[in-house]
């Protein structure tokens, strides 16, 4: 194994290897730590996490358990992967982690980047933007667990960490990986080791990349990853690995509340059986995982079952049943929804939402995740088993009509 990435989701971390399948690398993603050898085809290993809301002490512990197996395969270089929304509280997790991560690494010169400008999110004078707006104008100032209102990236890394935060400007950027190189020197001479770095292009990407080749450890949204299989081109195998879809039937589970979720739930309704559970039905115990199984699985076509809710709904919620209970019993909700469905013959399962996705995940419990084709910039299609295949779309990404292209593309060739 030559890059040993750790994602603190499991959506992000199939981005991510998304990115680097389709750049040449033979990837793989496994479902927490791994607790046997990596097999020996395998270019490029992403230990997915579900650690991107939890506490922080439990963060760190997990990320650096997952930091010694990567180490243990041989790997050369490390990254720590994050949303290109950088979600993430005052206190943390990711500037926690970078640096506990950079402390066992004794690495500097880290790289903080989420640009990811395929999906519309770039970085520039220090500043995340999701698009045209500012992050915190974009609607993540409404997310129910890392709500994102300062969009300068120097500060609200700093508000995280226990050093300073320096930054890479895009006037170096774009002079090149030798000027990306002397502004990292002269940053490191300052005292700053996580370095914002601004890029506003795929091209601003491959020159981080470039510039990060021979450092212990990059930090960034899935983005970044495009630049680092050209450091190591010379020992890849040029074998990334075949796809197969699935037949059998599809089902759709979204938890997430994002602008994007909202429009393909809205559009999905229109075209097939949809099922929303709210937080007070929920909580109530008038809708159960079994009974919205059994629903779903007496449906024709693709059936969706979403609590998509928008800001203010969500909100009332929270002041009503508790923020964290609410989250807790949707994650159970979910993972129990998506065992039943399985075992009830569904085949093809696709989720939306960090959080939902990683719940199902952790309950479906695959040892490891084979990269397929892109669905769209940033989802890829995976082989969860024998006889399983899934899609894990974060909130933020996707057209509308996303659930049916995925089931699409998800599906055998001959279906």
């Amino acid at each position: 194994m030559l890059l040993g990435c750790i994602g603190d989701d499991f959506t992000g971390s199939s981005d991510l290897g998304n990115t680097l399948t389709k750049s040449g690398m033979r990837t793989v993603q496994y479902v927490g730590v791994p607790d046997h050898p990596a097999e020996s085809d395998v270019e490029a290993g992403v230990v997915a996490l579900k650690s991107r809301s939890i506490p922080v002490d439990e963060a760190v512990r997990l990320s650096l358990d997952a930091l010694d197996w990567l180490r243990e395969q041989g790997c050369e270089q490390f990254l720590f992967k994050y949303c290109s929304t950088f979600d993430s509280t005052p206190e943390g997790n990711i500037g926690p982690v970078a640096e506990a991560l950079a402390d066992a690494l004794d690495a500097r010169k880290v790289i903080v980047c989420p640009a990811f400008p395929v999906t519309g999110r770039s970085v520039y004078q220090g500043h995340l933007f999701v698009k045209d707006k500012l992050l915190n104008e974009s609607g993540m100032e409404n997310h129910p667990l890392t709500p994102m209102i300062d969009a300068d990236l120097r500060r609200w890394l700093a508000r995280q960490c226990r050093g300073t935060v320096g930054h890479i400007p895009a006037t170096d950027v774009f002079a090149g990986p030798d000027a990306v190189r002397a502004r990292m020197e002269s940053e490191d001479a300052a005292g700053h080791r996580l370095l914002v770095a601004d890029a506003i292009r795929d091209e601003d990407l491959r020159v981080l990349g470039q510039a990060a080749a021979g450092l212990p450890l990059v930090t960034g949204g899935s983005g970044i990853a495009l630049g680092l299989p050209d450091n190591f081109r010379n020992q890849l195998s040029g074998q990334a690995g075949a796809w197969r879809g699935q037949e059998g039937r599809a089902a759709i589970l979204s938890g997430s509340c994002s602008v994007a979720t909202r429009a393909q739930v809205a559009r999905h309704q229109g075209e097939a059986p949809a099922l929303e559970v709210s937080a007070d039905d929920l909580m109530s115990g008038a809708v159960t995982a079994r009974g919205v199984a059994d629903w779903m699985l007496a449906q024709d076509g693709l059936p969706l079952a979403f609590s998509s809710a928008d800001p203010d709904t969500v909100r009332a919620a929270q002041k009503r049943h508790g923020r964290e209970t609410i989250a807790n019993a949707f994650e159970r909700f979910f993972a129990d929804t998506a065992r039943a469905l399985v075992n009830g013959g569904v085949t093809r399962l696709i989720t939306a939402g960090g959080e939902t996705s990683g719940a199902v995940v952790e309950a479906l419990a695959p040892r490891r995740l084979e990269i397929g084709p892109e669905i769209d910039p940033g989802v890829p299609a995976m082989r969860a088993g024998k006889n399983l295949v899934v899609a894990l779309k974060s909130g933020n990404f996707g057209g509308d009509d996303f659930f049916a292209k995925a089931a699409r593309i998800l599906g055998a060739d001959d279906e």
